[in-house]
């Protein structure tokens, strides 16, 4: 596919990590990928918290700050999770891609049991029914049964979880590179072709 015309959405949900999915959008509006950023209530706090960005109150001045952040037009859209009549909440207009990270364990067990009380829930199972790649990103340590259990069934249905879980074999050097490695396997799981890791077994990067 054209990626100019591919369309992935991005959900930040309410666990610690908010960097991964700020870094996600990142590499994929510079390669030409159409974004829709959803953002859950508790995820606009840890997001505040964790990267100083002031999350706005409205849904207008979330996509500008957005847009400001990424420097970036109308390839980036965003829509309140309780707008349940957004385009992405319909099978007919299913993205290419869904990706939720960090996904928090309440959001793993809702989008498990197929509860849609929010978009982020409704586009993750139109994702499901429609046979589009979902990948789920946990940042939960350590991991109950009730934890393992979601994760499993979701794995069954179809979902690929990649939890944010940073190799070291790699040597890295900087928070960034802890961040790029596991945004790495994301872009892996979403079949585009990237450089922000140095793979075992190959030369270093230049």
């Amino acid at each position: 596919m054209d990626k100019t015309n591919k369309h992935v959405v991005v959900a930040i949900t309410g666990a610690s990590g908010t960097c991964y999915g700020l870094r996600l959008m990142e590499w994929l509006l510079q390669h030409d990928v159409r974004i829709t950023a959803l953002v859950s209530r508790a995820g606009g706090q840890v997001l505040s918290h964790e990267t100083g960005l002031a999350w706005p109150d409205e849904t207008g001045a979330r996509l500008e700050m957005l847009r400001g952040y990424f420097n970036c037009g109308d390839q980036l859209q965003y829509y309140d999770e309780k707008n349940l009549l957004a385009p992405v909440a319909s099978g007919s207009a299913a993205p290419d891609a869904v990706v939720v990270v960090p996904c928090s364990m309440g959001s793993l067990a809702r989008i498990a049991a197929g509860i849609s009380d929010n978009l982020i829930e409704r586009v993750a199972d139109v994702a499901l029914k429609e046979h589009r790649p979902l990948i789920l990103v946990p940042r939960e340590t350590p991991l109950n049964a009730l934890h393992l259990e979601n994760m499993l069934r979701l794995a069954r249905a179809g979902a690929c979880i990649l939890p944010a879980m940073p190799a070291f074999y790699h040597q890295p050097g900087e928070i960034s590179d802890l961040i790029d490695f596991v945004v790495g396997k994301i872009l892996d799981s979403l079949g585009e072709d990237h450089h922000l890791f140095q793979r075992w077994g190959s030369e270093p990067l230049t």
